[in-house]
């Protein structure tokens, strides 16, 4: 049964490639609406298999997925998704099946920009701009598109510290201002000081879920070098 109090619902999803073996095993998570939960977990344990089954990009063989459209999805390299020359062309592409009026784009493509801190960089071109700032890019084509749900996969992983600092604090402040709702893959122990809540994924299936710090201190004591 729905709940409205819920952004993202997963009950008993099960997924596996045909010579990859189980990825997901009866793996269940509920995300609340405006809040900004982190999913962790060891090298192959489902993290971006659950992500890309909610994303739609992979079709489970069992379980259930409820999630609020329109969805969101930023990849670990933003250069595997920003396809148009310039900063507000690439926000604007994703604007087209929408058949908006050339008013409503431009005003889509600034509203999402100056959400994200980069209305000055309108007319940039894509190659020119940093790790952080394509990501922050691909967050706005989201925004634009006015989506309920923004799914991250590791977004920080090729960038610098400082990028990595400005983009999660992004993403918090978009949750807390917009009511976004928002589920972010890492393997940084330090990005769990932004989130409201997290998953702990193992051998497919969520063992452990809830306050980010007490989850960071459990996997501190286990002395995993890195998930």
């Amino acid at each position: 049964m729905t709940d409205l109090t819920l952004a993202i619902q997963v009950h008993n999803l099960c997924f596996g490639f045909p010579k990859g073996g189980a990825i997901l095993q009866s793996c269940s998570l509920e995300v609340p609406k405006g809040e900004f939960w982190m999913l962790l977990g060891t090298n192959g344990s489902g993290k971006s298999t659950l992500l890309r089954l909610l994303a739609g990009l992979l079709t489970a063989e069992a379980g259930e997925i409820e999630i609020l459209p329109p969805v969101g999805f930023v990849f670990q390299n933003p250069d595997h998704q920003l396809v148009m020359p310039t900063v507000g062309a690439d926000v604007a592409f994703g604007l087209v099946q929408e058949k908006l009026s050339t008013l409503e784009t431009r005003q889509r493509v600034e509203e999402a920009l100056s959400a994200v801190n980069l209305m000055a960089f309108q007319r940039r071109p894509i190659y020119a701009l940093s790790g952080g700032q394509k990501q922050r890019v691909a967050i706005a084509g989201a925004i634009a598109r006015h989506c309920e749900v923004l799914l991250l996969d590791e977004p920080t992983a090729l960038l610098d510290p400082d990028s990595q600092l400005d983009l999660v604090t992004q993403v918090q402040k978009l949750v807390a201002s917009r009511g976004l709702t928002a589920l972010w893959v890492t393997h940084r122990l330090e990005e769990l000081d932004y989130c409201d809540g997290a998953f702990l994924l193992e051998n497919g299936q969520v063992v452990d879920k809830g306050d980010p710090q007490r989850l960071r201190e459990r996997l501190m004591q286990m002395e995993v070098p890195e998930l």
